[in-house]
């Protein structure tokens, strides 16, 4: 029976390095997520031009009714069955609230930025969605609840 056999065991040294290693990346990985969770609002090099705080609350047939939050007034209502990408932004935020306890009643904030973006923003979790990130078309669904001298640019 011939097989080989190490009774030498492995150096301390190296392995001692690579858990130090893996231990630094992840802390500095978990540091920077929550570094940039508390500063979501910070667009670099842009200056926001219109801010406006929205309310989306479901309606019993399945829509989902807009509201300016600083005066109640409806701005507008997603038909059931219509509007994917808003709704599919809004599902992602009102998770987010869920897990952490957070009501859903809490405004939203639609920031028109200097350099055109546009940006969707839940303050209550520091959740931030750059809405050109998905393309013109899906921004400008969220673009119309801003008023009309925006919505063409």
């Amino acid at each position: 029976m011939s097989g080989f056999t190490n009774t030498a065991p492995f150096p301390r040294g190296p392995l001692l390095a690579v858990a130090a290693l893996l231990t630094v990346s992840i802390v500095l990985a978990a540091v920077s997520a929550f570094d940039r969770r508390g500063h979501s609002t910070d667009m670099p090099g842009t200056t926001a031009v219109e801010v406006r705080l929205l309310q989306f609350k479901d309606r019993a047939n399945g829509g989902v009714g807009i509201f300016d939050a600083s005066d109640g007034s409806q701005i507008a209502v997603a038909a059931p069955g219509t509007n994917g990408f808003l709704r599919a932004t809004l599902r992602g935020l009102a998770h987010e609230r869920e897990r952490r306890g957070i009501s859903p009643d809490s405004p939203f904030r639609l920031t028109y930025w200097n350099d055109g973006q546009l940006s969707l923003e839940d303050p209550s979790t520091g959740r931030l969605v750059a809405l050109d990130a998905f393309g013109p078309t899906n921004a400008q669904v969220f673009a119309r609840f801003l008023p009309e001298t925006r919505q063409a640019q």
